[in-house]
């Protein structure tokens, strides 16, 4: 279970007085003890919201990191991206774009997509698949491109 194992970083980051880390491991923590209370009555999360769990707090570090690198505030950026590493290894390994595009040719040649109005079908049937493996912006780039 996902949130043992971040007790068990937790615990080991403080040890180490790794302070960048202990940030990166208290908010996932964080998240998902929002999530469990938010689903209600169950105790345990299941392993597809704690993946969907992490990839939100992935995505807001980057978009974070992003306005932080263009307003020159290079001190939130390296927090923000500090913290991302740390999501990160968590997370299953990201596919490459190669990866992504071979799997969405396969996908677009199983729904027997032809044009940009099949965009849909193939986004359904590619995020379905691919989720935690790539992100969505990403999919979505790749279907327009090979659909164009």
């Amino acid at each position: 279970m996902l949130q043992q194992k971040i007790d068990q970083e937790i615990k080991a980051a403080m040890l180490s007085k790794n302070a960048s880390r202990l940030r990166g491991l208290r908010a996932i923590k964080a998240a998902l003890l929002l999530a469990k209370t938010e689903g209600g009555a169950s105790d345990v999360l299941s392993e597809d919201t704690e993946l969907k769990v992490l990839q939100k707090l992935a995505k807001q570090r980057r978009e974070s990191a992003g306005i932080y690198k263009t307003q020159n505030r290079e001190d939130l950026y390296t927090i923000e991206m500090e913290e991302l590493e740390v999501i990160e290894e968590f997370l299953p390994r990201q596919l490459s774009r190669e990866e992504i595009s071979a799997y969405i040719k396969g996908v677009i040649e199983r729904t027997g997509a032809s044009s940009v109005k099949d965009m849909g079908k193939v986004m359904g049937a590619a995020n379905k698949e691919l989720t935690g493996k790539a992100d969505g912006k990403m999919i979505s780039e790749i279907v327009k491109e090979l659909l164009a």
